[in-house]
């Protein structure tokens, strides 16, 4: 069965009782929502742990002391089939498949769009209808009153990413309503087109100089959401890449400047710098989802930390 990725955000009641949840598309930002949004929904009703493997091949089925079964997130489809979905089938867990789009798996997102027990979610660029239904539910939770050329000022100027989106409606809802106009929206919006990735090219700064480009850029809590995201991505391309042709190749164009840096950010890195980091990726991603009100201070030291990872 296919499933709006946007209905399991704006709907607080929607009931998630499926086995497998296979989530693609090609917005990394709302993929990773998704998968985030599915895991607290389950959370928030049952004593269940998370547990994140590379395939599913990986998969060895083990109970806990205090829990009755787990969220197992798998971060790509390799290996799997008809006869692999069948054998996991009589688990007791929950299974979480994200993979971005390719020619490659048509076929996989076939079977769990044909399974009664699977969810195919399908994660897009926000179109203008989109837009409008999250702009609409974000007002109505802050009781704010934004109509006319305003509200359709921001459905055109919203970005097409989720979670900037989300960041930017943050920060614009938790204005006063005198303050939200025209020419303060679009400061907040030109804002955040500027983005946070270019904190993560201070890498070779002293930590003095890397403390105050962060505290330049990374002044709230959306603000470390966003940060976190482009780092996050910088470092799972220095992950996944198994030599620096196909490093390089994967760089994006619209990086060329930075492009030297990158290389040579990604020669420092033996397999061993690699685990660290994705340790680290992991560590941070936990005490950002539970801890909001120290997300500042944990992207800066997630940052120091990664710079400490790769000059060691």
């Amino acid at each position: 069965m296919r499933l709006d990725p946007i209905n399991i955000i704006l709907n607080k009641d929607f009931k998630l009782d499926k086995k497998f949840y296979f989530i693609s598309g090609n917005e990394k930002t709302l993929i990773g929502k998704i998968s985030t949004k599915i895991i607290e929904k389950y959370q928030k009703k049952e004593n269940i742990a998370t547990s994140e493997i590379d395939s599913i091949n990986d998969y060895v089925e083990y109970l806990g002391l205090f829990e009755d079964k787990k969220i197992i997130l798998i971060k790509n489809c390799k290996g799997v089939g008809e006869e692999i979905i069948n054998n996991v089938r009589t688990s007791s867990d929950i299974f979480i498949f994200v993979q971005e789009n390719s020619q490659k798996i048509k076929k996989i997102k076939n079977i769990f769009l044909s399974d009664k027990n699977s969810y195919l979610i399908d994660c897009y660029e926000l179109d203008k209808g989109s837009k409008i239904k999250i702009l609409n539910k974000f007002i109505e939770l802050s009781g704010k009153n934004i109509e006319g050329d305003i509200y359709w000022f921001l459905v055109e100027r919203l970005d097409n990413k989720y979670v900037f989106l989300e960041n930017t409606l943050n920060k614009i809802l938790g204005l006063d309503l005198k303050d939200i106009s025209h020419s303060n929206l679009k400061r907040l919006l030109n804002y955040d087109e500027s983005g946070k990735e270019k904190v993560f090219f201070s890498l070779y700064k002293k930590n003095k100089e890397i403390v105050v480009v962060y505290r330049e850029k990374v002044v709230t809590s959306s603000d470390v959401s966003e940060f976190f995201y482009y780092c996050k991505n910088f470092c799972q391309l220095i992950i996944d890449c198994k030599n620096e042709e196909e490093y390089n190749k994967k760089i994006p164009v619209y990086l060329f400047k930075e492009k030297s840096f990158l290389i040579d950010v990604f020669r420092k890195y033996t397999p061993k710098k690699k685990r660290a980091l994705l340790k680290l990726i992991s560590a941070t991603e936990k005490v950002l989802r539970k801890e909001a009100s120290l997300s500042l201070m944990s992207g800066l030291r997630f940052l120091l930390n990664i710079k400490k990872i790769t000059i060691s």
